[in-house]
């Protein structure tokens, strides 16, 4: 038996999905596929492998089964399983959410800056996904504490990122999307304020990403590939300050940190991102007036300048294209005026 697992936790991507294939060896008998993988996969039970197989987390040479399906030699087993799904309680909060399309199969959400994407440490409270349990449970108030949306979460972004982010409602809308975020096959733009001028109206930045070699809290471009995982994000200009530029940034994969590491491999850090330096000074003058101004534009906008603008993916029922569009926030575009008033100005004189 040959066992081939993808792991895509926090530190290689953005997916909350951790793929496992299994090839069948030559020689083995018909068995029940459900009991099988309890044998092969540990900490399994039927009863979650039989969940699995009706939302459609598990496929077998590609297509769906019953729990009474046998293995035969040579079956490509697929598992799509969620990492760590229980790592806390899963508590239920009222919190508004800004839901900008919504059916019976997934959810559309806005999110604001300042706001953990789910539950984990330091964090157990006040998460969007407490949110969406809140509003779930309310839309139905039977609803069993195992279809809360533990399952249904199939990407995030960052705490102090904004934008668009889906969230399924079913095991088999789950299983849909995560599948398309695991082939990188979701459409996604970004809008981000960055440090410089950049001198190529457009580009490409491929260079690995993995952990940090010395703060294992942030993430490093690796351009050689040798560690990491391979990331790849394509910018366009929109707009230069002189000092600063507005970018757009889309999403070729979907690692931790893409964007942010990306920009900062290429010499052009995000604006306000503490994490990675941009909170500083890094374009322009040193007299005390332009201090000042900038000082000001980090109060404006007192976070890393990023916005998740685009969404766009099959729709799990319809198997239909769907796009959605979130407008720059006010801290974003206030910030942008601002940095646009500055630009006239100093080009004038």
């Amino acid at each position: 038996m040959q066992v081939e697992t993808a792991l895509y936790s926090e530190e290689q991507s953005e997916s909350l999905y951790e793929r496992k294939t299994f090839i069948v060896d030559p020689g083995q008998e018909p068995f029940r596929i459900d009991k099988w993988i309890q044998m092969h996969m540990e900490g399994s039970t039927r009863n979650k492998i039989q969940q699995a197989i009706e939302a459609g987390f598990l496929t077998v040479n590609g297509k769906n089964i019953k729990s009474n399906y046998k293995i035969r030699p040579a079956d490509e087993i697929v598992v799509m399983s969620l990492i760590n799904p229980e790592h806390t309680v899963l508590k239920e909060e009222d919190i508004p959410l800004d839901i900008v399309y919504e059916d019976e199969a997934l959810m559309v959400i806005n999110k604001p800056s300042n706001m953990v994407v789910h539950p984990g440490v330091g964090n157990f409270s006040g998460t969007l996904l407490n949110g969406i349990a809140y509003y779930l449970r309310k839309q139905n108030p039977e609803i069993d504490e195992e279809k809360l949306p533990r399952f249904g979460l199939v990407h995030r972004i960052d705490k102090n990122t904004t934008g668009l982010i889906v969230v399924a409602k079913t095991g088999e809308a789950a299983s849909h999307l995560a599948k398309q975020f695991f082939n990188h096959t979701v459409k996604r733009k970004y809008m981000a304020l960055v440090w410089g001028n950049i001198e190529e109206p457009e580009g490409t930045i491929e260079a690995h990403i993995a952990r940090h070699q010395q703060n294992r809290k942030m993430f490093d471009a690796y351009p050689d590939g040798e560690i990491g995982k391979h990331a790849i994000t394509h910018y366009k200009v929109i707009e230069q300050f002189n000092y600063v530029t507005l970018v757009e940034c889309i999403l070729e994969t979907g690692r931790t940190h893409q964007i942010r590491v990306h920009m900062k491999h290429l010499g052009h850090t995000l604006f306000n991102d503490w994490e990675y330096g941009g909170d500083k000074i890094l374009k322009g003058t040193i007299y005390t007036k332009y201090k000042q101004f900038v000082d000001n534009c980090f109060e404006v906008c007192s976070r890393c300048a990023l916005h998740a603008k685009t969404l766009g993916f099959i729709h799990p029922i319809t198997q239909k294209e769907v796009f959605f569009e979130s407008p720059l926030p006010e801290d974003m575009t206030n910030v942008i005026a601002k940095w646009r008033n500055y630009s006239i100005h100093r080009n004038a004189e």
